[in-house]
């Protein structure tokens, strides 16, 4: 896989993407990342990249062409399979989007900033929009490494243990159950006895209760589906 990250503040991006998994993936080869700066097509001798909203609105907004030409440029050397906005107001990262993204063999993600970006951008080279929640951040960069987090970690040989993924939170639409690891008692605090029978049927359909239980408190709305 491969996921072109495109942004006026590169930096942001270099550590989250740097450690951890992630880090891991790319040492690997299982995965490609490329931060470009948007600054390569900026226009004059300062590389502008944003200018004044038509209507006097308050805020800078990213123009249409340093993005146009920085595409355009991508896509001349390979197809890409998704061209991706963070955007508050695009549909809802959940784990079903980073599952259908992660079969994907190139994608690229735009991360905003400022006031937001020229709409003909959306309407003529996005083909995705997605947000990681109902609230605003400064710039789409962190949404941004939150994505292509939650996309390279379910590439296989990603994580040490691939079935690790399977069990997380919202794969089935439940939150996972709680985890336990040694003592098996602590200041009292015990570790329920089932965990330590050694019955992996008792062991999961303690798991699997103990998931709907927690949905159920938590997070009830997920059950509707």
């Amino acid at each position: 896989m491969r996921i072109d990250i495109l942004t006026v503040v590169p930096e942001l991006l270099e550590s989250p993407l740097a450690h951890s998994i992630v880090g891991r993936a790319i040492k690997k080869g299982l995965v490609e990342i490329h931060v470009h700066n948007l600054r390569k097509y900026g226009i004059g001798p300062r590389r502008n990249v944003d200018d004044y909203s038509y209507g006097g609105d308050a805020g800078m907004v990213l123009m249409v062409e340093p993005v146009d030409r920085m595409i355009a440029e991508l896509k001349a050397e390979r197809e890409y399979d998704e061209i991706i906005y963070m955007s508050p107001d695009g549909e809802r990262l959940n784990q079903g989007i980073s599952n259908e993204l992660s079969l994907k063999e190139n994608i690229i993600i735009l991360c905003g900033h400022y006031k937001g970006i020229d709409h003909r951008i959306r309407e003529h080279l996005i083909t995705r929009e997605i947000s990681v929640g109902d609230y605003v951040v400064s710039g789409g960069e962190i949404p941004a490494a939150l994505l292509a987090d939650s996309i390279i970690r379910l590439i296989p040989g990603a994580l040490t243990d691939e079935t690790s993924a399977l069990s997380d939170s919202f794969q089935d639409d439940l939150l996972s159950p709680p985890v336990y690891t040694r003592p098996a008692e602590y200041k009292g605090w015990q570790v329920p006895e089932v965990l330590l029978s050694g019955n992996p049927k008792l062991i999961r359909d303690w798991q699997d209760k103990m998931a709907m239980e927690r949905t159920k408190e938590l997070r009830p709305e997920l059950l509707e589906k």
